[in-house]
């Protein structure tokens, strides 16, 4: 039995039988696989409460698997429980990796993990160099379900108190929501009836900021509270004082700028401005306050933090904190005519800063293509088409309310832009550039 399974693959049969040793394109096709798989159980009557056309559930599907949270129709009054189930079960594989939950099984009975399927993990969670990839599957797979269930358990308590209906299923399905930063609700203004409660906003928080800071940051936070002596990593510490520092200018900005929020109490306008600002900067795409609603100032700032978005090795998307921080450490010294890249006093490496580089023109020229898209398409609002480019790019889900109703090539370009944005700028351009040179490719990791 045991001998049969390891022989089964999921993701050579999800994929159609189609499996390549470049791990990029791997992932490239393995994320279609899964796009495709959803789009036709979403299809399937039982999925759907009223009828939904085949474009809108691929729409759902695509930002469900990338963790997004567009949506063009309500998920609570287009889909029944088992649609719903569909998408969840999309978010979760979306939000902890694509190959991870064969890979843990894989590890578990066999306590062995091919090289192929650690190639395309690395460079589905952009590890560290010599970061252990079979414990990091172990610790997600951990972290996971920990952080979900607390996270349920506790808004099924507050569901529970405000009389919400189907509090259970609601508190399960936006504790998964929340962590995998995919910002899918059930209901159809988000979390605005929630605003001024403390509770609902510290869950959602906490979960949002622990997915969206990555798992590589959890595994080293742990090993501190294990071990007062342990020395957390540099990439932790850059991760975790970009995090800090974007989401306090965020907060501050809109706290004291947001026309919208001023009639609030000091105390209710820091929740709704924290949120916002915890919402854009982890990508988890959820609101409070309606954003086509927000200053065109507190709008820009949410565009900046979407854009650099959360970090490496978590559920988030956006450009990344570690590639700003790169970015930025590159052009410091570069102002300085220093010989070295350096960041606090540490040496970035050549292949870091270039590949920050890189990833940042490539991802800064797809967000402005794919806008120039949308001003042909629908030629409405410069400002909310933009905010809705870098909320798909940047896998957010927060949007001026324009979502519902694109047109089809609209939807198409935001659905190419949510998929980019998962699967990686840098991973969509080795796919699309250097596909005449596989043969060679594979055969150098094969050898």
């Amino acid at each position: 039995m045991i001998r049969l399974l390891l022989r089964f693959d999921i993701e050579k049969f999800l994929s159609f039988g189609y499996f390549s040793r470049i791990p990029q394109k791997q992932l490239f096709i393995g994320y279609l696989s899964y796009i495709g798989m959803g789009t036709i159980l979403l299809c399937l009557p039982f999925s759907q409460k009223v009828y939904t056309s085949i474009l809108d559930n691929l729409f759902i599907v695509t930002s469900a698997i990338t963790t997004t949270g567009l949506a063009t129709v309500s998920i609570a009054q287009n889909y029944t429980f088992l649609g719903q189930l569909v998408i969840l079960a999309l978010i979760q594989l979306g939000g902890i990796g694509y190959m991870t939950l064969s890979s843990f099984v894989i590890l578990k009975v066999s306590h062995h993990l091919p090289r192929i399927k650690s190639e395309i993990l690395n460079h589905s969670f952009s590890l560290p160099a010599g970061f252990d990839i079979r414990n990091l599957v172990r610790n997600i797979i951990t972290f996971t379900f920990i952080f979900e269930l607390a996270g349920a358990v506790l808004l099924f308590i507050i569901f529970k108190l405000k009389g919400v209906d189907q509090p259970a299923w609601s508190a399960v399905f936006h504790s998964i929501s929340a962590f995998c930063t995919a910002g899918f609700g059930l209901y159809d203004d988000s979390f605005e009836k929630f605003r001024f409660h403390t509770g609902v906003n510290s869950v959602l928080a906490i979960l949002s900021y622990a997915g969206g800071i990555g798992f590589i940051v959890m595994i080293d936070l742990w090993a501190k509270i294990k071990n007062i002596h342990y020395r957390i990593t540099f990439t932790s510490r850059i991760i975790l004082v970009v995090t800090l520092l974007l989401s306090v200018a965020g907060t501050l900005f809109i706290f004291i700028f947001e026309p919208s929020i001023q009639y609030m109490d000091d105390y209710a306008k820091f929740k709704v401005a924290l949120f916002q600002s915890m919402s854009a900067l982890t990508t988890v795409g959820f609101n409070t306050i309606p954003i086509g609603r927000m200053d065109i100032s507190s709008l820009m700032i949410l565009i900046v933090l979407m854009y650099i978005g959360a970090s490496p090795s978590g559920t988030g998307g956006g450009m990344k904190s570690t590639t700003f921080s790169a970015v930025f450490a590159y052009i410091d010294s570069r102002m300085k005519q220093k010989k070295d890249v350096t960041l606090f006093g540490h040496q970035i490496p050549d292949y870091r800063w270039q590949a920050a580089i890189s990833t940042f023109i490539f991802y800064t020229s797809i967000l402005f293509a794919g806008t120039l898209l949308m001003t042909i398409a629908e030629g409405t609002d410069l400002k909310a088409l933009l905010f809705e480019c870098t909320s798909a790019l940047g896998t957010v889900g927060l949007s001026c309310g324009i979502t519902g109703s694109l047109t089809a090539f609209g939807k198409m370009i935001i659905i190419a832009l949510m998929f980019i944005g998962r699967i990686g700028v840098l991973t969509f351009g080795i796919v699309l550039l250097y596909r005449h040179q596989n043969h060679t490719i594979e055969d150098d990791l094969v050898t």
